[in-house]
């Protein structure tokens, strides 16, 4: 009856034609069961539902690692954050231990030391150089197992997605391409999250020039918004700084308003300066019946600021 290793099923439809006994379905049920040759060839079990990693409380505490490649003749470093999801991608010339552990020390001097690494068994991963320098920095390495890329299944994701790009591309530019997905996936929100993985990471989002579209930001807005800012206007009596020696300060009237801050002021002598708000001070002058006519006339220049030209026909000099 099993000559051909029928299964189970068939195996009975084809005793039930020609015989039957008690016990019959369970006998035959028994015999397939225990046949050598059927066990050696039965399909793969069904996947068992992989065991979920332990959820990281910080950011860069835990990071997954594998190569992705060779894309169009290129080999990269994938390194994922499993906190914040932040991924990085490194261009690899080789993929020994030796050039693993230098592109892991430049993440590592920028974002810390991660608690564990997870990878899979890759040669370069498992090599006692790699496994040395984990141990003297105090890093747990957790192994994926082998031939089951889901175990690392972060990484993986990434390898995926990174692959997925880069064969949209050109192949030339690399570090370029690499700078802008690294950028694009830094700033866009996590499926998972919800978040981005430079919000997480970083504790702040990243500008982008979408946010030049609506700036938050605004250059006449004081520094010190405590601070009440000083503003003068053209024949305004102040005091200039003055750098050429001599007085610090020295008499003069505001010619004219050349930005939100700066002045430009005219002397008594009929030179002018350039000077910024910081560097005047407002001048208080005597009533004009007690001036001589030298004084009122520094006293009273509104009048010949009218006549003034463009600044940059203003000749300066200090």
């Amino acid at each position: 009856l099993h000559e051909g290793h029928l299964g189970i099923v068939k195996m009975k439809a084809l005793a039930r034609s020609y015989v039957w006994w008690p016990g019959i379905d369970k006998e035959i049920e028994t015999w397939v069961a225990s046949c050598s040759p059927c066990q050696e060839t039965r399909p793969v079990p069904p996947r068992a539902k992989p065991t979920a990693w332990e959820t990281p409380t910080t950011p860069w505490a835990r990071i997954h690692i594998d190569f992705a490649g060779p894309v169009q003749g290129q080999t990269f470093l994938i390194v994922v954050d499993a906190y914040s999801k932040w991924l990085e991608v490194v261009h690899m010339k080789s993929t020994t231990s030796e050039a693993t552990i230098a592109a892991l020390r430049k993440l590592f001097a920028t974002h810390g030391l991660p608690d564990t690494v997870a990878s899979d068994n890759g040669p370069q991963f498992v090599s006692r150089t790699f496994e040395l320098f984990l141990a003297e920095l105090g890093i747990r390495h957790a192994l994926s197992a082998p031939a089951h890329p889901a175990t690392n299944g972060q990484a993986e994701i990434m390898v995926k997605l990174t692959k997925g790009v880069f064969k949209k591309l050109e192949p030339e530019g690399w570090q370029e391409k690499i700078d802008k997905l690294l950028f694009t996936q830094h700033v866009t929100p996590n499926t998972t999250t919800h978040r981005s993985p430079a919000e997480l990471l970083m504790g702040r989002k990243l500008r982008t020039v979408l946010d030049r579209v609506h700036p938050s930001y605004s250059s006449e807005v004081p520094l010190d918004s405590t601070t009440k800012v000083r503003e003068f206007e053209p024949g305004d009596l102040v005091y200039a700084h003055s750098y050429t020696g001599g007085p610090i300060w020295v008499p003069a009237y505001i010619a004219q308003v050349t930005g939100p801050r700066s002045y430009r002021v005219k002397l008594e002598d009929g030179r002018t300066w350039a000077r910024h708000v910081d560097q005047l001070r407002g001048r208080i002058t005597k009533p004009l019946d007690y001036l001589n006519p030298r004084e009122r006339e520094m006293a009273s220049p509104r009048e010949e600021t009218r006549e003034l030209g463009p600044v940059g026909k203003e000749h300066t000099q200090e």
